[in-house]
């Protein structure tokens, strides 16, 4: 499966993203992790960040989509991959179609958490993220049970991004909505656009999406997995399941029925294709009526024979 996740800060997209990687056991590939690895490990894409960084300026997009690139060739990202926050404009939507082309593997499905303005609000200020453990609570919609401790670990070191403030959040969503909303229509124009309402309880919404993603992307793989690959011939039936073991089938029934119709349909032509013996008649009719024509001129001259010799 290849599929990426578009939405407003705050929509839950990264959550959704972690347990959907663990359901279908494909990595999750987030910029803005890759880029930070990059600058952990200090290779070359890493000092490239760095100084853009440094600068005061945005991470280009050459640079982001060469990390994308990266990810997406690496071994681990053979099965599928879930794109979490990128891509983040129509360029970088339009790059990416076109290396992913490059490798034969494009992108089967786009999903869009759709949330209501009031309640993204509520959801991005209340969130609160434990340092120790990575838990993500909120104190409007899901509260810890011990105020100030961590339900998981039981650390108290709890706190909040410096980017959930109001005034912070409120210029995240208005550069969302410049750059980012566009890529709905990008990606409804090509019929991959699939909206999801994530209000609800993220166990439901986590649920909504695996339905989705089961309608619209399984049946494609279940063509060319090795675990649900099917294969039909005339005779029989091959279905390859998990294990490498085969189970084979004879198949008499259907094509019977299948080639029975053929044989009716070319009775029914030769039954139709009796116009030969209409052609008989004027035959026999034309030798009739030559006979008698000759057998009058002879009689007629035997008459006039016998009237001479009178």
């Amino acid at each position: 499966m290849r599929i990426v996740l578009l939405g407003a800060p705050g929509s839950g997209k990264g959550t959704q993203a972690k347990q959907l990687s663990v359901h279908y056991r494909v990595p999750q590939i987030s910029t803005g992790d890759i880029l930070r690895a990059a600058v952990e490990a200090d290779n070359e894409l890493g000092k490239r960040v760095s100084a853009s960084l440094k600068a005061g300026q945005l991470v280009p997009d050459g640079i982001v989509i060469d990390a994308v690139t990266d990810s997406l060739r690496a071994p681990d990202s053979r099965r599928g991959f879930i794109l979490d926050g990128f891509p983040r404009n129509i360029p970088q939507a339009q790059e990416l179609d076109t290396r992913l082309s490059w490798i034969d593997r494009p992108l089967q499905l786009a999903l869009n958490f759709y949330i209501e303005p009031e309640h993204l609000l509520k959801r991005v200020t209340g969130r609160i993220t434990c340092s120790d453990c990575g838990a993500i609570f909120n104190r409007y919609f899901i509260p810890t049970e011990k105020r100030g401790v961590c339900d998981q670990c039981g650390s108290a070191n709890l706190t909040r991004r410096s980017d959930d403030q109001a005034k912070t959040f409120a210029k995240r969503l208005e550069a969302y909505l410049v750059e980012s909303e566009p890529l709905i229509d990008y990606f409804r124009a090509q019929q991959k656009l699939r909206t999801v309402q994530v209000e609800d309880d993220a166990a439901q919404v986590f649920e909504t999406i695996c339905s989705v993603i089961d309608a619209e992307i399984r049946p494609f793989n279940k063509k060319v997995s090795a675990g649900d690959m099917t294969t039909r011939s005339a005779s029989l039936t091959s279905r390859v399941i998990s294990g490498g073991a085969v189970v084979r089938a004879k198949v008499k029934k259907k094509p019977a029925a299948v080639k029975a119709k053929p044989k009716a349909v070319i009775k029914k032509k030769v039954v139709k294709k009796k116009p030969a013996a209409v052609r008989a008649k004027p035959k026999a009719a034309v030798r009739g009526k030559t006979t008698k024509t000759t057998v009058q001129k002879k009689q007629t001259a035997r008459s006039g024979t016998r009237n001479k010799k009178r």
